[in-house]
């Protein structure tokens, strides 16, 4: 399993929520599994968002297609965006 994971502000939790549900990258038809969105507790105003893929080139893809997003949204929904994509490799039930 592969997680694209994304941090960033957002100047409007509802907005950026919004613009996250109109999909503009498509997320089940580039091979997103599930997905988590989280904020931070001292800040609700960063998002952390995992988007769960099954194979690395899914993932990479995913990745690229995000970066050309933001460069066309910085600053508006969204800024300053991290992503990086890791690879669970142990997951237990306590």
């Amino acid at each position: 399993m592969f997680i694209v994971r994304i941090e960033h502000p957002v100047p409007n939790f509802e907005g950026w929520k919004q613009a996250f549900e109109n999909d503009p990258v498509d997320r089940k038809g580039a091979g997103v599994l599930r997905y988590h969105i989280m904020r931070a507790t001292d800040d609700p105003l960063y998002v952390l968002i995992d988007l769960e893929f099954e194979d690395l080139p899914q993932a990479e893809r995913m990745l690229a297609a995000l970066r050309q997003l933001w460069g066309r949204v910085e600053g508006s929904v969204m800024s300053n965006a991290k992503a990086r994509i890791v690879e669970v490799v142990e997951t237990k039930n306590m």
